[in-house]
């Protein structure tokens, strides 16, 4: 697995438990529990999809660790009781019992990022989005879960209806050193702007990215690199392109370090 610039760049895709990738990102004949370990050799980091819905056991964490090196960087999806069924309110609790199961990976220094992606009917709400953040950025797992007051959680907000994108919006996230995502989808643009000592990319993107565009893309990452950590995932389709684009881009900027 290539390092790029000294590891401060992480780039992955949005899961890796999909068969239809062979045999163009995994071998033909790979087994699906090798999948992770496999990925892992190609790229540095992966967006964890899964506790969107559910939080994760001890053992998966663990076999998850396991599968992968000191370098590697797990980010994880917010689960959607917070993002989707709450909108944001009373969260204090399942914030601290959804840290509390990433500790682990808090522990070994391997978490990336945590995404609180919201739906598109989710209007902009400034005193929500205080409350929310005054409440859930905290240590990991310090609430409910007896936590040692150590390994804060990073947050990344993506918001999906444009009113969000104001100056209020990005003072309040700075405040909180909260990452404001900058994705890009058919749908919407975010507007590329740093609100957190570390950057969040998520490229969405239908059909993948032109020579030119990828160019332009680890550009963006290796300019970022410079102020602070930098985290980039690019989309999941069928076909393993935005796995086989993530290593492109992965492997120009640790090329570019020599």
């Amino acid at each position: 697995m290539p390092a790029a610039l000294d590891g401060r760049v992480h780039v992955g895709t949005s899961g890796w438990a999909y068969p239809s990738w062979k045999p163009g990102f995994y071998p033909a004949k790979l087994a699906a529990k090798k999948f992770l370990e496999h990925y892992a050799t190609r790229l540095n980091s992966v967006e964890v999809n899964y506790t969107f819905r559910q939080l994760p056991t001890a053992a998966m964490v663990a076999s998850w660790l396991a599968a992968t090196d000191e370098r590697f960087r797990f980010s994880f999806r917010a689960p959607q009781r917070v993002t989707h069924f709450r909108k944001l309110r009373a969260c204090g609790e399942i914030m601290a019992a959804f840290s509390g199961s990433l500790r682990p990976v808090v522990e070994a220094g391997r978490l990336g990022l945590v995404l609180i992606q919201l739906p598109p009917s989710f209007k902009a709400d400034a005193a929500l989005l205080e409350s929310f953040l005054g409440e859930s950025c905290g240590p990991c797992g310090s609430a409910a879960e007896g936590g040692s007051g150590e390994g804060r959680l990073r947050l990344a907000i993506e918001f999906r209806n444009a009113g969000w994108f104001t100056e209020e919006t990005f003072a309040i996230l700075r405040r909180h050193e909260v990452a404001l995502c900058v994705a890009e989808s058919d749908e919407l643009q975010t507007p590329d702007i740093v609100t957190a000592p570390f950057t969040c990319y998520r490229l969405r993107m239908s059909g993948g990215y032109e020579a030119g565009e990828l160019e332009a893309i680890t550009g963006k990452l290796r300019a970022r690199a410079a102020e602070g950590e930098v985290f980039a995932y690019f989309k999941h389709e069928e076909e393993p392109t935005g796995a086989l684009q993530a290593e492109q881009v992965l492997r120009s900027l640790a090329g570019s370090q020599h």
